[in-house]
């Protein structure tokens, strides 16, 4: 469990790729590692993945298929930068919303707008995702928790100040930049609570994140 707040930014220095998922190295930046061991959970951009192997400043995690599919993740290259944030414990502040780590979906910057010294921007959300996502409520974009301020269909703008954007990656995003959306974790169980008796039913096939990378040309 986190709670959106960015503890540090790191990079990925190795990708290993294997028949259906992968192993990266992360340098973890100004992360401290000093209380990490084998086994614990760290968010990358959103996405809550187990340290496999210490060394030094580095780590390994693996990623499954179902992360790659779910995340974008498939896209990711050396160099490729990550909000990092160590799981919570029990007398951490509780800075941000409940974050679980489990990414819902893709979303697109579509704009960017300097608003004096804040940078207003529009993010465009999967449909599936836009009825999770309310006018003033909380949603996790690349792992940091924010608010969003208007709703305009499936997207939502988000206001953001200098602090944010300088302490994490969002000081290099530009129109068209994909990021790992997890909506509020209560929407999701009211949806699920609501559906009564239906729950147990099939649901239609939903568009992979996969798909979605592939129409905006990140991947072949």
């Amino acid at each position: 469990m986190f709670t959106g707040i960015i503890e540090a930014v790191g990079s990925i220095t190795a990708i290993k790729r294997h028949a259906q998922d992968m192993t990266i190295t992360v340098d973890s930046g100004a992360l401290d590692l000093s209380d990490v061991k084998l086994g614990d959970s760290i968010s990358h951009n959103g996405v809550c993945l187990t340290v496999t192997r210490l060394e030094g400043n580095g780590y390994d995690v693996d990623i499954s298929t179902e992360t790659i599919e779910r995340s974008g993740f498939a896209a990711i290259k050396n160099g490729f930068s990550l909000n990092l944030e160590k799981a919570m414990q029990v007398t951490s502040r509780f800075g941000g919303h409940i974050v679980s780590g489990h990414v819902d979906g893709v979303g697109e910057i579509t704009s960017i707008t300097q608003l004096g010294s804040a940078v207003e921007y529009w993010v465009k959300a999967p449909d599936n995702l836009a009825k999770y996502i309310a006018e003033k409520g909380s949603i996790s974009i690349d792992g940091i928790s924010l608010t969003t301020n208007a709703i305009d269909g499936a997207s939502f703008k988000l206001t953001i100040i200098p602090h944010t954007i300088s302490e994490t990656t969002m000081t290099h995003y530009q129109v068209g930049t994909l990021v790992n959306l997890e909506v509020d974790v209560v929407s999701r169980y009211l949806e699920r609570l609501l559906l009564g008796d239906k729950a147990a039913e099939s649901q239609p096939k939903k568009e992979s994140t996969m798909d979605l990378l592939a129409r905006s040309g990140f991947i072949g």
